[in-house]
């Protein structure tokens, strides 16, 4: 794929968007053998694509949400555009997110084996994990990992939805049947409070609540109201709130604590959650706090 944002590094996929015009013509199409590829059209290119593999040809007007999906292993393939495209997510899902541990059952498994070299399609929610992974791609966020672990589970079960069949009325992943019980939300708030400056991931958080990734992802936001990564991030906010009010580390340690990959990402995200820089916020209410204690002082009669 032409130039496109970073990979990030993820524990639960790798993705690329693809950032500069990719020319009208052919080229290669090829899915390595550990991975499932998914590609989406973010941007809404009004494009024909055909793509070609042994046996196999489609045809599709690529408009925003559009998705092309390959199994592992295909050797043999291309694809055609006939219009200059970009804003194409390029989506890499391993393996090892359809294990039985995930899902409880063999439907990991016998997804993967019904996965076939699909003809396009659009497919709604698809669309909107694959917009949700190249938002975060584009700005980065103190909780972006834990996103992405959230969001390449979902992958899978969509694609497990997809392509496994199940009697009228069985659900094929284990969804809770309710919200987290108090003693297990206060071992993982509590967890989280602990490490809110460290590596913070979903399966570390599940494996504290002694559920699964998936399963605990659910109940979680069923007891609190919110998502795993948006809570993680609503605290980490918090701390950063705090350690630039009470404290004079440096606005780059503050940021790569939090699990911000550098000061500017931070500065953005800080920006945009609550309309100051970091370095704004702590000239107004840094200021305001270490006048605190001398007001009281002077209030206290001698």
């Amino acid at each position: 794929m032409p130039s496109a944002w970073p990979d990030r590094s993820w524990s639960g996929l790798s993705a690329q968007l693809c950032t500069t015009i990719m020319r009208k013509g052919v080229m290669p199409w090829r899915t390595p053998s550990t991975d499932i590829r998914i590609c989406i059209d973010i941007r809404g290119n009004d494009a024909l694509v055909t793509r070609h593999a042994p046996g196999f040809e489609s045809k599709i007007i690529a408009r925003r949400g559009t998705t092309w999906l390959s199994p592992p292993g295909v050797q043999e393939g291309s694809v055609e555009i006939a219009e200059d495209m970009t804003g194409v997510l390029a989506i890499y899902l391993p393996l090892s997110r359809f294990s039985a541990e995930t899902f409880g059952s063999r439907s990991g498994q016998a997804a993967v084996g019904a996965l076939s070299y699909e003809k396009a399609h659009e497919d709604t929610l698809l669309a909107e994990i694959g917009c949700a992974i190249a938002s975060e791609l584009q700005t980065e966020t103190s909780s972006g990992s834990l996103l992405i672990e959230g969001l390449a589970s979902s992958l899978a079960a969509r694609l497990v939805q997809k392509c496994t069949r199940v009697p009228s009325g069985q659900s094929i992943v284990p969804f809770a049947r309710g919200a987290l019980d108090r003693r297990r939300l206060q071992r993982v708030v509590d967890y989280v409070e602990a490490n809110v400056e460290g590596d913070l991931t979903l399966d570390h958080m599940a494996s504290v609540a002694c559920l699964s990734r998936f399963h605990f992802a659910r109940a979680f936001k069923r007891a609190v109201g919110q998502s795993p990564h948006r809570y993680v991030s609503a605290r980490r906010l918090d701390r950063a709130k705090a350690l630039l009010m009470q404290s004079d580390r440096s606005l780059v340690d503050i940021a790569l604590s939090l699990s911000f990959s550098s000061q500017a990402n931070f500065t953005r995200a800080f920006r945009q959650a609550t309309g100051h820089a970091p370095g704004q916020f702590r000239q107004v209410f840094g200021s305001q706090q270490s006048e605190l204690p001398m007001r009281q002082a002077l209030a206290v009669p001698a």
